[in-house]
């Protein structure tokens, strides 16, 4: 205890050195120690602190077992002995004293706290003065008097509760009267590994021409591998390559208590069904390569644990998150994750019910490719930087690192679009926050770049960050000029395979137009205004050329700010043009239960009745007035959804008479949809379309179906794209300026409103 003491001593000093930066600090066992929790908390701490919010870096108090010794990193400021209740209200009293902890997370299990039911742990949380969550790793059904309480203490002491499965929220509700409100459902995190086949991977561990199944985790009674081997003889009659690999070393406790007796076991349990070349037996604790490795080289993954009551298993997650085959007994967490088609489930102790499930996978091949694809689609989720988002939404709310979106919104960064912005423009592509320079460049995203670094150039323009905005916006303008040609087209796709296969693109050209008058009337720098104003008079009659409608809207309003700027009749004379051929195409196509310009709805849709709000303001027209209200309310009942903004999917669209798709939603169509409400609401002053903005914004900040934020207020990017199942994690060009484009117009139109209030 004494050396102990003096070891959390020498730590604290660390800490204390760095008091200017918050920490969020874990309690839980942590690495060297070998266990699920331990590797669990460090997954986690290490994707909080990398990936998603690197200037709230996170700390450990680890648990040590009596006698034992583990050299742990800095991570680790303090230690406590696990069965010395004293110790636990000693540290709890420096976690009170450390300035920069904000909030603490308790990974809990019972067994690695001291006490009866790990009790140890309610003296600590009644000594604590700093916010609690609590993540319960196990939650049992019908407890007994003393778990029940213990887990109640624990909970009333706690700003929060996290469960790793829906069952676990259910009986903590159920059998322990927990209010429901405190509990919050985050699954189990994996590693983020692509969707791949095995050959490679099996060649490596040289398994070649075997069919792979595999068990892995710390053993021990309980682990139930002995009826999977009971299962294999009739396999192997069948599949004769077959090998069943069980990888992991003895739990250090049951070692302790009885050596390798288990295994031993096993594999007498092998030789005596003459299946001992079928049955392997690696013993380590795998580091998390190796474990990938092994993971991705497997045909089926199984899962034998014989307790119906685990709502979490650390390998059950990491091989749906593989995209693995998986059969496994029906635990709680089992039938969860394997649900809808996503494995398969077998009897406990019941040998012939494995036999029966290993064998349907493996002689119907498309249903086994069927369940990989399921099960690694719904795991995205589950990866540990989408993993670290939930947690992190959840200790804000807490310790209220950030105010209400609808009230104050996130602060506005330059970050990530410098970041993406190279001499040549900005970059296509990027794999999470990196940029990916062999994506190359578009027309689109410098385009959409240069109407949102103007703008912010103009709202901050007595602060240092215009300087920023100021720059990127000649970067951008250089593009344009680089991207026009001498007829006054634009050419799209630059250094990237497309580039000569889908060259030119109506669409980006309309885009290229949009931001060339945004430019023209918004900017306020002479020599951009004077090169905006040369691109655009080049292309003025290439714009009569246009058939595609959304490319006539992105016209219409880039003539509305060169009209706004200059008055030049032949520009409102084409802008007349180009609206007209706007209501001509919606009486065309549009019905009374159809109020939309085409037979289906794609994206950027809104772009389309803004830009005859936008003809509307200049000319007075109210047939474009009358156009737009309906096909933006048409739209507006489309994809406000229960409070929440839902735009079409573009995973199929929406055609007329069809089912609309919800799936994969895009930042681009959200950030049109906040630009095509502000303008309206600049036009016609009702607040009804500021709220309908506020609220579809809300999309990028969680108040979405999946409930994860798709802004990084980290980085300042935006994520790609929100799926079913998961959010797509890397940060675009386009995502990425969509949300900076929404923000800076948002941020317009909340300071016009209080200078009118």
């Amino acid at each position: 205890m004494n050396s102990l003491f003096k070891s959390n001593m020498e730590k604290e000093n660390d800490i204390l050195a760095d008091e200017l930066n918050p920490k969020t600090c874990f309690f839980a066992n942590y690495p060297p120690k070998e266990c699920g929790i331990a590797t669990f908390t460090k997954h986690l701490a290490t994707a909080m602190d990398k990936k998603w919010n690197p200037k709230v870096k996170s700390r450990v108090i680890a648990i040590n077992e009596e006698g034992s010794f583990y050299n742990y990193n800095k991570k680790v400021i303090f230690e406590v002995a696990k069965n010395d209740i004293e110790h636990y209200i000693e540290i709890a009293k420096k976690v009170n004293e450390t300035e920069n902890i904000k909030i603490l997370c308790i990974q809990h299990e019972f067994g690695i706290f001291g006490g009866e039911y790990g009790n140890y742990i309610i003296p600590f949380l009644e000594t604590l003065q700093k916010p609690v969550v609590v993540t319960f790793h196990t939650v049992l059904p019908n407890p007994d008097e003393k778990r029940k309480k213990v887990v109640q203490a624990i909970a009333k002491r706690s700003s929060a509760l996290i469960v790793l499965a829906k069952i676990a929220s259910e009986i903590l509700i159920k059998d322990y009267d927990i209010e429901k409100n405190k509990i919050h459902v985050v699954y189990h995190g994996i590693e983020n590994v692509p969707f791949q086949n095995n050959d490679s991977a099996k060649k490596k561990l040289k398994l070649d021409g075997k069919t792979v199944l595999l068990t892995y985790g710390l053993l021990g009674r309980g682990k139930g591998i002995e009826y999977m081997i009971k299962a294999l003889p009739p396999l192997v009659k069948k599949y004769p390559n077959l090998l069943y690999l069980i990888v992991g070393e003895t739990h250090p406790a049951v070692r302790k208590e009885e050596g390798e007796k288990y295994r031993n076991e096993l594999i007498g349990l092998a030789k005596k069904l003459k299946i001992e070349n079928n049955v392997k037996f690696y013993n380590k604790y795998l580091p998390d390569n190796e474990l990938v490795e092994y993971m991705t080289a497997a045909d089926i993954y199984v899962g034998t644990n014989m307790d119906r009551n685990q709502i979490s298993s650390g390998p059950i997650a990491e091989a749906v998150g593989g995209g693995k085959a998986v059969i496994s007994t029906p635990s709680f967490c089992a039938e969860e994750l394997l649900a809808d088609g996503r494995g398969l489930l077998a009897e406990f102790k019941n040998p012939e019910s494995f036999t029966k499930a290993i064998d349907k996978m493996l002689s119907n091949p498309e249903l086994k490719k069927e369940m990989e694809r399921q099960a690694y689609a719904f795991s995205r989720q589950m990866t540990w930087p989408n993993v670290a988002i939930q947690y992190l939404r959840i200790f804000n709310k807490i310790v209220k690192l950030r105010e209400d979106t609808t009230e104050k919104l996130p602060k506005i960064k330059l970050n990530h679009i410098m970041n993406l912005t190279d001499d040549f423009g900005i970059i296509q592509f990027s794999l999470h926050s990196t940029p990916d320079k062999s994506s190359g460049y578009t027309l689109d995203d410098n385009s959409r770049a240069l109407i949102s670094t103007i703008k912010h150039t103009k709202l901050y323009n007595k602060e240092n960050t215009s300087e920023i905005s100021l720059r990127l916006t000649r970067s951008y303008i250089k593009f344009l000029e680089h991207c026009q040609e001498a007829d006054g087209n634009f050419k799209n796709n630059h250094c990237n395979e497309e580039e000569i296969t889908n060259s030119h693109s109506q669409d980006s050209f309309g885009r290229a137009i949009w931001a060339l008058g945004f430019a023209i009337n918004n900017s306020d720098d002479p020599l951009i205004k004077e090169k905006a104003k040369k691109m655009f008079d080049l292309s003025f009659n290439y714009i009569d050329g246009l058939d595609s409608p959304r490319a006539k809207a992105f016209c219409i309003n880039g003539l509305y700010y060169y009209y706004k700027s200059h008055g030049f009749p032949e520009t409102l004379s084409k802008l007349t043009k180009l609206s007209n051929d706007l209501v001509n195409i919606y009486e065309h196509e549009s019905s009374a239960d159809w109020q939309w310009f085409e037979p289906y709805l794609t994206y950027s849709n809104s772009t389309l009745p803004e830009a005859l709000f936008f003809a509307y303001e200049l000319t007075g027209n109210e047939k474009y007035f009358e156009i737009a209200k309906k096909t933006l309310d048409f739209l507006t009942n489309l994809t406000l959804i229960d409070g929440e903004f839902c735009p079409i999917g573009q995973n199929g669209w929406y055609k007329r008479n069809g089912e609309r798709a919800f799936f994969d939603q895009q930042p681009l169509d959200v950030s049109c949809m906040i630009l095509t409400y502000l303008t309206a609401y600049n036009i016609t002053q009702k607040k009804e379309y500021y709220d309908e903005a506020i609220l579809a914004f809300n999309w990028f900040l969680g108040k979405n179906h999946l409930k994860q934020m798709m802004y990084d207020e980290t980085t300042g990017g935006c994520y790609d794209g929100l799926g079913k199942h998961s959010v797509n994690l890397n940060q675009g060009a386009e995502s990425t300026i969509s949300y900076l484009m929404a923000r800076l117009f948002l941020e317009e139109s909340k300071r016009k409103m209080k200078e009118v209030h």
